[in-house]
């Protein structure tokens, strides 16, 4: 038997590949295919089934795609309701896999067809969970993303999810494996570790969640308390993965067409696309087209594409370094966003040679921050709730960068003003949303928060 954790840290998703006897499953897969079928041809090995531990509401899972390519089928747990053809397991059914099994145990709360599968070795022995979004490690799944107005609540479903965890996975063995769905960083939880495997014992002793003398109330109202509002694009994401979706094969080609500068422009001016450049930010500030947003491929990318653009149906035109341009397509694809079409060739440069307008924006280091702090001048703080209220400098106006659009009235229309996150990478993006919105004197702080409490920057909490 061999089992293995392909982890995306952009996503901080974990998918999974489980092998006996050259017969393969494969547990939330990525969106792009072409790994499972590169791997399974290197181990002369076939896909016998395709689990789903979930309609995942963070990325847009591969499974349709892999099933149509290998003739595996689908398997999602109780109560599920895809739009194409699938099994749905009952609770406690048994799939073969070479000489191992795994069993769907239905553990709904996060969603109602949520289900953890826990794969038993050629003994018959309990081996380890793909707890899905159910549980994670150090917290478990989010209660609010499955809520219907008053006939389920958040409520409800942390109850659910209770009673899913004491009577499913807390009865199993300590030395039983736990594989979650996603680690930290990811929006489906709050208090995730950052490591992405532990034992099932570890997490008993210290989930927070998994307390032995926790009551059904106590549950409720801590997994309940501090949900951030989850991002826009999540239902759209849930659409996609019940109903279906483009091939991603399809999506590249369409993404990756080469456009001139001319081309470019006319894309830009007559079809509402946003211009998304996905370069270093460094790069960014130095030049870019006006009027384009800011979201680096070297920073929480997909994430931040799905919480800011939001839209999955938004056309986008990209900028890119070379050589990258499909890596930013098939990214943009994992969250839902296939109405790329197309990239400029030749990037910033061919823009400047096609004589086109380039813009910049304007960057302080902390030192002349700290200056102009004695000047009273404004300064605004992109972090997230939990970083601004560790400490933030005093008069630092929280507008966080998930929610920026909803803080536009509080920016000066004329002053000049600072903004920082913690290390560069958001209060960037944070600027070409502004800079966007016609909203030019925005000055960026180097180094972020890193650099303000390094230069001795009075900060409280």
């Amino acid at each position: 038997m061999n089992v293995e954790q392909i982890y995306t840290g952009c996503l901080s998703q974990g998918a999974y590949y489980i092998e006996s006897e050259g017969e393969v499953a494969i547990i939330d897969p990525l969106r792009e295919t072409k790994p499972y079928l590169e791997r399974i041809a290197r181990d002369k090995a076939n896909i016998k089934y395709i689990f789903e531990t979930h309609f995942h509401a963070d990325f847009v899972s591969g499974h349709v795609s892999l099933s149509k390519q290998t003739g595996a089928p689908i398997v999602f747990g109780p109560l599920a309701n895809p739009a194409f053809d699938a099994i749905i397991a009952k609770d406690g059914q048994e799939f073969k896999v070479g000489k191992v099994s795994i069993t769907a145990l239905h553990t709904p709360g996060h969603t109602m067809e949520s289900t953890t599968y826990l794969l038993k070795d050629e003994n018959g022995k309990d081996y380890a969970i793909f707890s899905g979004d159910t549980l994670f490690l150090g917290d478990v799944g989010r209660p609010d993303l499955a809520q219907k107005g008053n006939e389920i609540t958040m409520e409800d479903l942390a109850g659910i999810l209770f009673d899913s965890l004491r009577n499913k996975i807390m009865p199993l063995a300590d030395d039983v494996i736990v594989y979650p769905a996603h680690g930290a960083g990811s929006a489906c939880g709050k208090h995730m570790m950052k490591e992405t495997v532990d034992t099932l014992g570890n997490q008993k002793a210290s989930n927070y969640a998994l307390r032995a003398d926790m009551t059904k109330g106590e549950f409720v109202a801590e997994v309940t308390e501090g949900l951030a509002p989850p991002p826009v694009y999540f239902p759209l994401n849930v659409k996609m993965n019940r109903e279906g979706y483009d091939d991603i094969n399809d999506v590249i080609e369409r993404g990756t067409r080469k456009m001139t500068a001319e081309e470019f422009e006319v894309a830009a001016n007559t079809t509402s696309a946003i211009i998304l450049d996905v370069r270093h930010q460094i790069d960014f500030m130095k030049e870019h087209v006006p009027n384009s947003i800011f979201i680096g491929l070297d920073g929480g990318f997909a994430p931040w594409v799905g919480a800011l653009i939001a839209d999955v149906e938004q056309p986008i035109i990209i900028i890119a370094p070379e050589g990258r341009e499909e890596e930013a397509v098939t990214r943009l694809s994992r969250v839902g966003f296939d109405k790329t079409l197309g990239y400029l060739d030749g990037g910033i440069e061919a823009w400047k040679r096609a004589g086109k307008e380039t813009s910049n924006m304007t960057s302080v280091s902390a030192k002349v921050l700290k200056s102009k702090l004695r000047e009273n001048a404004p300064v605004f703080d992109v972090r997230n709730d939990g970083e601004y209220e560790n400490a933030h400098i005093p008069t630092a106006k929280h507008t966080p960068l998930d929610t920026i659009n909803d803080h536009l009235k509080k920016y000066p229309k004329e002053e000049p003003f600072y903004i920082h996150c913690a290390g560069g990478y958001r209060s960037v993006i944070a600027a070409s949303i502004l800079k966007s919105r016609g909203i030019h004197n925005v000055i960026d702080v180097a180094g972020g928060f890193k650099a303000i409490k390094e230069e001795g920057i009075e900060v409280v909490s």
